[in-house]
């Protein structure tokens, strides 16, 4: 049952919000200092549409990220149930900072995070890349969530 609540927290954690990329114009090419009037489009003239910025990436679901987290193999079952306990202390180094209990600064709060993420993502580098990019896609927006008062209240774990 630990490794499931493991499963379930990193997976809402991981899929809070994928960080979408910023919308970007695209610019023509800079137009040399020896170019002559005649080479550049006339005046009035309409320019081509500029591309098309990439596209967000894509939500990421949670119960697809608890089953790819619950069946990863670059996880061992020790481990998850050590990586569950680490985030029930999280949690609840959370919950104690919003309810006022808590002698830990946001910014302490931010270090263990940190620190959680880079375990979890040092474990998963090598066997899951792909499960190890989509945390590291979505770590500003987990981060968000949890430093977001409002946001952790309605966390459910």
């Amino acid at each position: 049952m630990r490794v499931a609540r493991v499963a379930v927290l990193l997976s809402l954690l991981l899929a809070a919000c994928a960080r979408a990329e910023p919308e970007t114009t695209v610019s023509g090419p800079p137009t040399p200092p020896d170019a002559t009037p005649a080479a550049l489009p006339p005046a009035g003239t309409v320019a081509p549409p500029a591309a098309k910025p990439p596209a967000a990436a894509p939500a990421l679901d949670l119960n697809s990220l608890e089953t790819r987290l619950r069946e990863t193999k670059a996880i061992g079952i020790f481990t998850k149930i050590s990586l569950k306990n680490l985030v029930d202390d999280l949690l609840d180094n959370f919950r104690d900072y919003y309810g006022g209990k808590a002698k830990l600064t946001m910014k302490d709060l931010r270090r263990s995070y940190d620190l959680l993420m880079m375990k979890v993502l040092s474990l998963l580098q090598d066997d899951d890349q792909k499960l190890a990019s989509a945390i590291v896609s979505s770590r500003e927006a987990i981060w968000r969530l949890l430093a977001d008062e409002k946001k952790f209240a309605t966390f459910k774990t």
